[in-house]
């Protein structure tokens, strides 16, 4: 049977977050997004036999679409936009983080937090690639039936433009120009 466990992260809860991504970020400012990207990926690559509870494999799955993003040549993220997303997985890309990664059962559980934490902040930008996927799937598909290869400038370039300023223009509406809660 379920077991639904909530708990409200108070504003110093929040501000022990962001001390600790602050943390993050300036220890792997030194790796640069190369190195981010690539400690983070072998986090997630490590981290697929875990038996973890189904709450940190969420937050996996979060992680690894917020990576694929990033990877997307397609999306062409650049930019703050980019920007963004590297300080967001900052966190994980560090193995010895506030709860070293390889304790079994709770060692992923302080990146579970952060990756959620910072999952919302982002919610907009994650939104907007998701749709620009199943907007490219389905013009793929549309398309290929018709015979014709499509190609970025065809279809892909406009919509990846408009969803790129819809991102941005809910975060500002949201944060007003903050970026987020600094998470």
């Amino acid at each position: 049977m379920p077991l639904t466990i909530s708990f409200q992260l108070s504003d110093r809860d929040l501000e022990h977050f962001s001390a600790r991504m602050r943390e993050a970020r300036q220890k792997a400012s030194a790796m640069g997004e190369d190195g981010i990207l690539g400690s983070t990926e072998k986090m997630l690559s490590d981290v697929r036999n875990y038996e973890m509870p189904d709450f940190v494999r969420e937050r996996i799955d979060k992680l690894e679409l917020l990576v694929k993003m990033l990877k997307d040549e397609a999306w062409n993220l650049k930019g703050e936009d980019r920007s963004r997303i590297i300080d967001a997985i900052a966190y994980t890309a560090d193995p010895q983080d506030m709860v070293p990664d390889h304790i079994p059962g709770i060692g992923l559980l302080d990146d579970a937090i952060m990756i959620e934490l910072v999952s919302q902040d982002l919610r907009h930008d994650v939104e907007a690639y998701q749709d620009f996927c199943k907007y490219r799937e389905k013009e793929l598909a549309r398309r290929g039936t018709r015979g014709g290869a499509p190609t970025q400038t065809t279809f892909l370039e406009t919509r990846r433009v408009q969803l790129h300023d819809r991102m941005r223009r809910r975060r500002e509406a949201l944060f007003g120009g903050r970026g987020g809660r600094g998470i």
